[in-house]
Protein backbone atom coordinates (compact mmCIF):
# COMPACT_ATOMS: atom_id res chain seq x y z
CA UNK A 1 0.00 0.00 0.00
CA UNK A 2 1.11 3.72 -0.78
CA UNK A 3 0.33 5.11 2.40
CA UNK A 4 -1.59 8.11 0.01
CA UNK A 5 -5.09 8.90 1.35
CA UNK A 6 -8.14 8.43 -1.18
CA UNK A 7 -11.09 9.81 -1.77
CA UNK A 8 -12.73 8.01 -3.90
CA UNK A 9 -12.97 4.00 -4.94
CA UNK A 10 -13.72 2.90 -8.60
CA UNK A 11 -14.97 -0.63 -8.51
CA UNK A 12 -15.01 -2.65 -11.82
CA UNK A 13 -18.34 -4.85 -11.09
CA UNK A 14 -17.95 -8.50 -12.55
CA UNK A 15 -15.21 -10.60 -10.44
CA UNK A 16 -14.38 -7.63 -8.74
CA UNK A 17 -17.73 -6.84 -6.77
CA UNK A 18 -19.63 -9.77 -6.94
CA UNK A 19 -17.40 -13.54 -8.37
CA UNK A 20 -19.63 -13.92 -11.39
CA UNK A 21 -16.98 -13.98 -14.11
CA UNK A 22 -16.84 -17.97 -14.64
CA UNK A 23 -20.75 -17.28 -15.27
CA UNK A 24 -20.12 -14.48 -18.12
CA UNK A 25 -17.51 -17.13 -19.35
CA UNK A 26 -19.33 -20.19 -19.31
CA UNK A 27 -22.52 -18.43 -21.14
CA UNK A 28 -20.37 -17.20 -23.91
CA UNK A 29 -18.49 -20.48 -24.47
CA UNK A 30 -21.98 -21.99 -25.15
CA UNK A 31 -23.41 -19.16 -27.17
CA UNK A 32 -20.38 -18.50 -29.35
CA UNK A 33 -19.81 -22.49 -29.90
CA UNK A 34 -23.21 -22.87 -31.05
CA UNK A 35 -22.57 -20.05 -33.76
CA UNK A 36 -19.45 -22.11 -34.93
CA UNK A 37 -16.78 -20.96 -32.80
CA UNK A 38 -15.36 -24.04 -31.85
CA UNK A 39 -13.43 -22.25 -28.55
CA UNK A 40 -12.23 -23.54 -25.78
CA UNK A 41 -12.85 -22.59 -22.22
CA UNK A 42 -9.50 -21.14 -21.69
CA UNK A 43 -9.62 -19.49 -24.67
CA UNK A 44 -13.20 -17.75 -23.61
CA UNK A 45 -11.74 -16.70 -20.42
CA UNK A 46 -8.90 -15.06 -22.29
CA UNK A 47 -11.33 -12.85 -24.59
CA UNK A 48 -14.27 -12.50 -22.37
CA UNK A 49 -13.42 -8.70 -21.72
CA UNK A 50 -14.87 -5.05 -23.28
CA UNK A 51 -18.43 -4.87 -24.42
CA UNK A 52 -20.32 -7.74 -25.56
CA UNK A 53 -20.11 -6.39 -29.15
CA UNK A 54 -16.77 -6.02 -29.39
CA UNK A 55 -16.04 -9.30 -28.29
CA UNK A 56 -18.79 -10.57 -30.75
CA UNK A 57 -17.18 -8.95 -33.40
CA UNK A 58 -13.75 -9.74 -32.56
CA UNK A 59 -15.09 -13.33 -32.67
CA UNK A 60 -17.09 -13.19 -35.90
CA UNK A 61 -15.61 -9.85 -38.09
CA UNK A 62 -17.81 -8.67 -39.71
CA UNK A 63 -20.60 -11.01 -39.61
CA UNK A 64 -23.66 -9.69 -37.06
CA UNK A 65 -24.99 -6.18 -37.85
CA UNK A 66 -25.65 -4.09 -34.58
CA UNK A 67 -28.77 -5.49 -33.91
CA UNK A 68 -28.12 -8.35 -34.07
CA UNK A 69 -24.86 -8.12 -32.06
CA UNK A 70 -27.53 -6.40 -29.45
CA UNK A 71 -29.85 -9.04 -29.67
CA UNK A 72 -27.03 -11.85 -28.89
CA UNK A 73 -26.04 -9.75 -25.98
CA UNK A 74 -29.22 -10.13 -24.56
CA UNK A 75 -29.78 -13.19 -24.67
CA UNK A 76 -26.43 -13.92 -23.51
CA UNK A 77 -26.68 -11.89 -20.13
CA UNK A 78 -30.63 -13.15 -19.64
CA UNK A 79 -28.40 -16.53 -19.79
CA UNK A 80 -25.95 -15.57 -17.31
CA UNK A 81 -28.05 -14.01 -14.94
CA UNK A 82 -30.45 -17.04 -14.85
CA UNK A 83 -27.16 -19.28 -14.04
CA UNK A 84 -25.98 -16.77 -11.57
CA UNK A 85 -28.81 -15.48 -9.67
CA UNK A 86 -29.18 -18.36 -7.25
CA UNK A 87 -25.44 -17.69 -6.07
CA UNK A 88 -25.70 -13.54 -6.42
CA UNK A 89 -23.75 -12.43 -3.76
CA UNK A 90 -21.05 -9.33 -3.02
CA UNK A 91 -17.47 -11.00 -2.39
CA UNK A 92 -16.44 -11.48 1.31
CA UNK A 93 -16.08 -8.49 3.18
CA UNK A 94 -17.70 -5.91 0.82
CA UNK A 95 -20.40 -4.75 1.95
CA UNK A 96 -18.21 -3.94 5.52
CA UNK A 97 -16.04 -1.90 3.35
CA UNK A 98 -18.66 -0.40 1.50
CA UNK A 99 -20.34 0.68 4.99
CA UNK A 100 -16.93 2.15 6.03
CA UNK A 101 -16.48 4.00 2.67
CA UNK A 102 -20.11 5.32 3.49
CA UNK A 103 -18.72 6.56 6.82
CA UNK A 104 -15.73 7.80 5.90
CA UNK A 105 -17.66 10.36 3.25
CA UNK A 106 -15.39 7.90 0.38
CA UNK A 107 -17.53 8.28 -3.11
CA UNK A 108 -17.77 5.33 -4.72
CA UNK A 109 -18.17 4.58 -8.68
CA UNK A 110 -18.95 2.01 -10.87
CA UNK A 111 -17.12 1.48 -14.48
CA UNK A 112 -17.79 -1.50 -16.27
CA UNK A 113 -18.20 -2.54 -19.78
CA UNK A 114 -21.27 -4.09 -18.71
CA UNK A 115 -24.66 -3.02 -20.23
CA UNK A 116 -26.93 -1.09 -17.38
CA UNK A 117 -29.41 -4.75 -17.03
CA UNK A 118 -26.08 -6.18 -15.64
CA UNK A 119 -25.52 -3.61 -13.23
CA UNK A 120 -28.90 -3.17 -12.21
CA UNK A 121 -28.77 -7.08 -11.53
CA UNK A 122 -26.15 -6.59 -9.09
CA UNK A 123 -26.59 -3.54 -7.66
CA UNK A 124 -30.76 -3.63 -7.25
CA UNK A 125 -30.29 -7.57 -6.54
CA UNK A 126 -28.12 -6.92 -3.86
CA UNK A 127 -29.12 -3.55 -2.41
CA UNK A 128 -26.16 -1.43 -3.06
CA UNK A 129 -27.06 1.64 -5.07
CA UNK A 130 -27.35 3.78 -1.86
CA UNK A 131 -23.42 3.09 -1.79
CA UNK A 132 -22.71 4.30 -5.26
CA UNK A 133 -22.24 8.12 -6.64
CA UNK A 134 -21.96 7.01 -10.28
CA UNK A 135 -22.35 4.34 -12.55
CA UNK A 136 -20.36 4.52 -15.70
CA UNK A 137 -21.77 1.56 -17.78
CA UNK A 138 -21.44 -0.19 -21.77
CA UNK A 139 -23.27 2.38 -22.81
CA UNK A 140 -21.32 5.88 -21.51
CA UNK A 141 -18.18 5.30 -23.47
CA UNK A 142 -17.02 4.40 -26.93
CA UNK A 143 -14.01 2.16 -26.40
CA UNK A 144 -13.96 -0.66 -23.26
CA UNK A 145 -10.91 -1.48 -20.94
CA UNK A 146 -8.03 -1.35 -21.46
CA UNK A 147 -8.82 2.34 -22.96
CA UNK A 148 -8.85 4.46 -20.14
CA UNK A 149 -12.27 6.35 -20.90
CA UNK A 150 -14.63 4.40 -18.39
CA UNK A 151 -11.94 5.45 -15.62
CA UNK A 152 -11.91 9.17 -16.49
CA UNK A 153 -15.72 9.36 -16.62
CA UNK A 154 -15.97 8.32 -13.70
CA UNK A 155 -13.55 10.64 -12.22
CA UNK A 156 -15.68 13.54 -14.24
CA UNK A 157 -18.74 12.57 -12.66
CA UNK A 158 -17.62 12.28 -9.47
CA UNK A 159 -15.51 15.67 -9.89
CA UNK A 160 -12.17 14.07 -8.52
CA UNK A 161 -8.55 13.85 -9.90
CA UNK A 162 -6.59 10.81 -10.53
CA UNK A 163 -4.51 11.23 -7.32
CA UNK A 164 -7.45 11.12 -5.58
CA UNK A 165 -8.89 7.85 -6.73
CA UNK A 166 -8.38 3.97 -5.80
CA UNK A 167 -9.66 1.35 -8.74
CA UNK A 168 -10.54 -2.02 -7.88
CA UNK A 169 -9.97 -4.78 -10.55
CA UNK A 170 -9.93 -8.28 -11.26
CA UNK A 171 -7.76 -8.23 -14.72
CA UNK A 172 -5.23 -7.42 -16.67
CA UNK A 173 -7.62 -4.99 -18.87
CA UNK A 174 -8.49 -3.22 -16.20
CA UNK A 175 -5.67 -2.67 -14.22
CA UNK A 176 -4.10 -1.26 -18.04
CA UNK A 177 -7.02 1.01 -18.53
CA UNK A 178 -6.34 2.33 -15.03
CA UNK A 179 -2.49 2.83 -15.99
CA UNK A 180 -3.73 4.18 -18.87
CA UNK A 181 -5.88 7.02 -16.99
CA UNK A 182 -2.84 7.75 -13.91
CA UNK A 183 -4.89 6.10 -11.39
CA UNK A 184 -3.64 3.72 -8.52
CA UNK A 185 -4.78 -0.04 -8.57
CA UNK A 186 -5.53 -3.35 -6.15
CA UNK A 187 -6.58 -6.24 -7.14
CA UNK A 188 -8.59 -9.18 -6.25
CA UNK A 189 -8.17 -12.35 -7.84
CA UNK A 190 -10.78 -14.06 -7.91
CA UNK A 191 -9.97 -15.38 -11.57
CA UNK A 192 -6.35 -13.96 -12.57
CA UNK A 193 -2.95 -14.42 -10.53
CA UNK A 194 -0.61 -12.09 -9.19
CA UNK A 195 2.37 -12.94 -12.14
CA UNK A 196 0.07 -11.72 -15.15
CA UNK A 197 -0.25 -7.73 -13.84
CA UNK A 198 4.04 -8.07 -13.39
CA UNK A 199 3.77 -4.91 -16.34
CA UNK A 200 1.26 -2.82 -14.20
CA UNK A 201 3.46 -0.27 -11.81
CA UNK A 202 0.16 1.14 -10.61
CA UNK A 203 -1.18 -2.22 -9.17
CA UNK A 204 -0.25 -1.69 -5.51
CA UNK A 205 -1.87 -4.51 -3.61
CA UNK A 206 -3.70 -7.93 -4.39
CA UNK A 207 -6.42 -9.33 -2.09
CA UNK A 208 -7.95 -12.46 -2.13
CA UNK A 209 -11.61 -10.83 -0.81
CA UNK A 210 -12.48 -7.18 0.73
CA UNK A 211 -11.93 -8.83 4.45
CA UNK A 212 -8.02 -8.17 3.86
CA UNK A 213 -7.10 -6.03 6.75
CA UNK A 214 -4.69 -3.73 4.84
CA UNK A 215 -7.75 -2.22 3.05
CA UNK A 216 -7.98 -0.25 6.33
CA UNK A 217 -5.42 1.73 5.22
CA UNK A 218 -7.24 2.79 2.33
CA UNK A 219 -10.37 3.83 4.57
CA UNK A 220 -8.79 6.12 6.83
Amino acid sequence: MTGKRYKCFLFDLNGTMVNDMQYHIGSWHRILNELGANISMERMKEECYGKNNELLERMFPGRFTEEEKNRLSLEKEKKYQQDFKPNLKLIDGLDEFLKKADENNKKIAVGSAAIMFNIDFVLDGLNIRRYVDAIVSADDVQKSKPDPGTWLTCMEKLNADSDECLVFEDSPKGAESALNAGIDCIIITTLHRPEEFYQYNNVIAFINDFKNPELQQVLS
